[in-house]
């Protein structure tokens, strides 16, 4: 009989730091997306790889946070960053 190994759990101090940010807009996840390549590139977008939670909600790392929000203030698709948390219950949609 083989024994199942334990899935090792990482350390709170090994894990990634994740801020989740309310958008407050019409436009899609490419759009979106789209937004972040133009301003910070592939190289920034692949440090704050952004994951969407939900549509509105969007999980950053949280040192590149600064830029992405830059990022939609520049963009001409009016997206807003109504919030940000560092859970998504803080978000408090």
């Amino acid at each position: 009989m083989t024994q199942r190994k334990k899935e090792k759990i990482l350390k709170p101090s090994q894990r990634e730091n994740r801020r989740y940010l309310l958008l407050e807009t019409n436009s899609n996840k490419e759009e979106i997306e789209s937004v972040i390549l133009d301003y910070v590139g592939v190289l920034g977008f692949a440090k704050a790889s952004p994951i969407f939670v939900s549509n509105n909600i969007l999980s950053v790392k949280r040192e590149e946070i600064d830029k992405i929000r830059a990022a939609f203030a520049l963009s001409a698709d009016k997206i807003k960053v109504k919030r940000v948390s560092g859970t998504i219950l803080g978000l408090g949609e």
